[in-house]
């Protein structure tokens, strides 16, 4: 049984206490330079969880990930002209 994923980008003061981000979802990747964590939770308890993330000292901000609203298929309105460079 799948349940819907939710993206989430969390902006930290310190990378050190990024650990505590895993019991609300799977941390994804990590920014040390930029300090910031993808992470993804369930999309059910998403608000909740959002709530309960800025509560934390050493989160700045939480933002919404777009990518699921991103269209990932492509479609060629030219034709491939690789199949007439044949040998």
């Amino acid at each position: 049984m799948m349940h819907e994923r939710m993206g989430a980008i969390v902006w930290v003061n310190d990378i050190k206490s990024v650990r505590g981000l895993e019991k609300f979802g799977s941390v994804h990747y990590i920014s040390k330079k930029m300090k910031y964590v993808v992470m993804y939770m369930d999309a059910a308890q998403y608000e909740d969880t959002v709530i309960q993330l800025t509560k934390f000292p050493y989160v700045r901000e939480v933002e919404r990930s777009y990518r699921t609203e991103i269209k990932t298929e492509y479609s060629s309105s030219m034709p491939d002209k690789t199949k007439s460079y044949t040998y």
